[in-house]
């Protein structure tokens, strides 16, 4: 009787899991993969902090979380990105282009920063967010970053996002 249980759980396991995964394949998606991401460099930082009023202004700006449903596409690509200061609230940033090289448009694209300190340890992520990039398409990004730049040694970036 136990083994009958054991193997009928097994292969409920079995066909759940394959359900799953041949649903997931249908979406263009690499559904369960972690996003690749891509060094970036800093370089010599020549600003000041943000001020209060600025920093306000620069927080209700920044996005700070992820959206749900991006998953790394195989269509959407980085063609640059660059760290850059900036006057004023935005203060560090990070700029760049992506590109929907694949002919049907992409519902949602997403691009992902993570900021580390000298040390090496991620301090934080930041996002921008684009709906309807059309096959063909580029999208020119902007990530508002909310640590001073002093703070800030290197930042790492990947592009995600969700099919139509």
């Amino acid at each position: 009787m136990a083994t009958e249980r054991r193997s009928r759980r097994a292969v409920l396991t079995t066909l759940g899991v394959t359900t799953i995964a041949s649903l997931a394949g249908c979406s263009g998606a690499d559904i369960g993969n972690e996003p690749e991401y891509e060094a970036g460099e800093i370089g010599e930082i020549d600003g000041e902090s943000r001020t209060p009023v600025e920093m306000s202004a620069a927080a209700d700006a920044a996005e700070v979380e992820s959206t749900d449903g991006v998953t790394p596409l195989d269509s959407v690509e980085l063609v640059d990105h660059e760290f850059v200061f900036e006057d004023g609230y935005l203060g560090s940033t990070v700029q760049g282009v992506v590109e929907n090289d694949g002919a049907d448009r992409v519902q949602l694209a997403e691009v992902r920063v993570r900021i580390y300190n000298e040390n090496g340890s991620q301090i934080g992520q930041y996002f921008d967010t684009t709906g309807d990039l059309s096959g063909g398409d580029s999208w020119s990004f902007l990530v508002i970053l909310l640590k001073p730049p002093a703070d800030i040694a290197d930042y790492d970036i990947a592009v995600l996002g969700t099919p139509a």
